[in-house]
């Protein structure tokens, strides 16, 4: 990692030693950032007794938490850093005498001016995973509960970061010839579902809303492993297709139950199994964390190949930063 991101993270770590008791951590953002953040929340909620709650940036604004205050910590995240709601919803925090934190790729942006800490991370092909937004945000997760629960496995999470680049480039090279198989059976879906839960919540969740829906308008939705049998699973038919992260920690009891019931009406399920992956780098009790981060890879791979069988640039927008909303 580079020494800028480590000195922004030991910064903000150390605001956070200062609390007396934190009473709540609240992580907020919108869409990509949002999904971005929601590993977070499952780690610490797992974690620590703390109180966590991750939510639209709007929404923390509109809700006005009755906990918000001065033991409060508000964690943010704008690629941007210009997201009118997410530097709106931390400056709320800021005003509340509540530990901001923000994380970032640009410089001296709106959202750095409203946090008390901005964390940056680095963007771009070539880039160093543990430079990258979910390197750096884990490297602070772990930092973050050492700080607070002092314990060896958050040291070898930090650890475990610096060698991320090596096991995420494994898993691109094992599914690559997966995923150019998948991209080509479904290019022409008007309807794709993406189903997951847990730590691979925000995974899936971006992958609908951001990959699919945004940068490649098709129709998408995220549906809870748990949750598909609270009536999503009614739309099952042999013609629907999912593609369904099976997890590697508690909840993949929820990953397979629902994809074992899809395959018996739909003959279009794809399975991101993680058990697949090689995480011989990777200690077994911070498996179930990291493995996201692998499965990110696996989707990222499945967006670029739509976008080449379709013809369609990942870049090409027809509202966003076009209009005005």
């Amino acid at each position: 990692m580079v020494e800028a991101h480590k000195v922004e993270i030991e910064d903000a770590v150390e605001a956070v030693k200062k609390i007396e008791k934190i009473n709540h951590i609240y992580l907020v953002a919108c869409g990509g950032s949002l999904a971005f953040l929601q590993p977070l929340e499952y780690i610490f909620s797992k974690e620590i007794e703390t109180p966590v709650s991750l939510m639209p940036a709007r929404e923390f604004s509109t809700r006005d938490p009755k906990a918000l205050g001065s033991n409060s910590v508000v964690i943010s995240c704008s690629h941007s850093g210009s997201t009118p709601e997410t530097v709106e919803a931390t400056q709320k925090g800021t005003d509340a005498g509540a530990t901001t934190i923000a994380f970032a790729f640009a410089e001296d942006s709106n959202l750095e001016k409203a946090a008390q800490h901005t964390i940056h991370y680095s963007w771009g092909k070539g880039t160093d995973a543990s430079d990258l937004n979910t390197g750096v945000a884990y490297t602070f997760g772990f930092e973050f509960l050492n700080a607070v629960s002092p314990n060896e496995k958050f040291v070898r999470g930090v650890e475990t970061v610096e060698r991320l680049e090596k096991s995420v480039d494994k898993v691109r090279k094992q599914f690559a010839p997966t995923t150019a198989e998948w991209t080509k059976e479904l290019k022409r879906e008007p309807l794709i579902y993406a189903i997951a839960s847990g730590v691979n919540s925000g995974q899936a969740y971006s992958f609908a809303a951001c990959w699919l829906q945004e940068m490649q308008w098709i129709n998408a939705g995220y549906i809870h492993s748990g949750e598909y049998f609270h009536g999503p699973f009614e739309i099952t038919d042999y013609d629907v297709p999912f593609i369904v992260a099976k997890s590697v920690g508690p909840n993949r009891i929820m990953d397979e139950r629902a994809a074992k019931f899809a395959k018996r009406f739909s003959e279009k399920v794809y399975e991101i199994d993680e058990a697949e992956f090689d995480m011989s780098d990777i200690d077994e009790d911070l498996q179930d964390y990291f493995s996201q981060i692998l499965a990110g890879a696996v989707y990222r791979q499945i967006a670029e190949g739509f976008a080449y069988q379709r013809g369609h640039s990942l870049d090409v927008r027809r509202y966003m930063w076009k209009l005005e909303y």
